[in-house]
């Protein structure tokens, strides 16, 4: 088994970009990385918490590329009501996530976090988005300044299912947002907004219970996949958003479909 001390550069490098580059994309970054890990043999606590340092790069490129947008927010809300609901809606949309997790998490990561539950999570989810791109939806909301609580809260009910690894946050915000009427931007958009404070909540209590784990001896190989992470998920947002102005996600379905076959072949042979 592999710990943080043997973990090689390179080997953080490649965690690192796969945390970055499938984060925001409907594919389940967290199934990913348990199938990565796995591989490396880097698991356990010290892997755990290479996670989360890694989580946390990805997220902090997602408010860079938000910057000026967040800026705008934090400084309207004493008189914009734009501003104001924008954030109550953050906060309703992430309310689901932090009560089913508050109460969950443990029992989540004992049972659920397996190659196996991933792989057929990531064929279900798959086949999932395959029928939603064939519904034909007619979004009323184009823009996120004109999303509602009520339909924030459907938004954050529908996150709730990614805590199951596998399924993928992005995707399960995306293409539920669109089943309640945001078009495919303004769905790409606010699951890139929800997942701030969602992933500061979830990493932030996972780094709490695994501050002890957080050596020196440790930073160099975090550092470089913080790094990576951030560089990778700067990427990946980038991409994702022009991807989106002329396709649906589809070609990410069979992915899923495509990936979650093979590794079930792998681990049932």
């Amino acid at each position: 088994m592999t710990d943080a001390t043997t973990l090689h550069h390179d080997d953080a490098i490649v965690l690192g970009f796969i945390e970055g580059a499938t984060e925001f994309l409907p594919i389940s970054s967290t199934g990913h990385l348990i199938i990565a890990g796995e591989r490396l043999g880097f698991t356990g606590e010290v892997a755990n918490t290479f996670a989360v340092v890694i989580q946390l790069g990805a997220i902090l490129a997602v408010c860079w590329h938000f910057r000026r947008k967040l800026v705008d927010v934090v400084r309207g809300l004493p008189a914009t009501a734009s501003a104001r609901l924008f954030v109550i809606n953050l906060l309703v949309a992430v309310a689901p996530a932090l009560v089913v997790g508050f109460f969950a998490h443990d029992f989540i990561k004992r049972v659920l976090f397996s190659p196996l539950v991933v792989a057929i999570v990531l064929i279900l989810g798959g086949i999932v988005i395959l029928f939603v791109e064939r519904l034909p939806l007619k979004p009323r909301v184009f823009d996120c300044d004109e999303i509602r609580p009520r339909d924030a809260l459907k938004i954050g009910l529908a996150q709730v299912l990614s805590m199951v690894p596998g399924t993928s946050r992005a995707g399960a915000t995306i293409i539920g947002g669109m089943l309640f009427g945001l078009s495919r931007r303004a769905a790409t958009e606010f699951s890139f907004f929800l997942a701030i404070p969602t992933m500061f909540a979830a990493t932030g209590y996972d780094l709490l219970q695994s501050w002890s784990f957080l050596e020196a001896e440790h930073l160099p190989v975090f550092a470089t996949g913080f790094v990576t992470a951030f560089i990778a998920a700067l990427l990946a947002v980038n991409g994702l958003l022009r991807f989106i102005r002329q396709h649906d996600f589809r070609a990410f379905a069979w992915y899923r479909i495509v990936f979650g076959a093979v590794m079930l072949v792998y681990l049932l042979r």
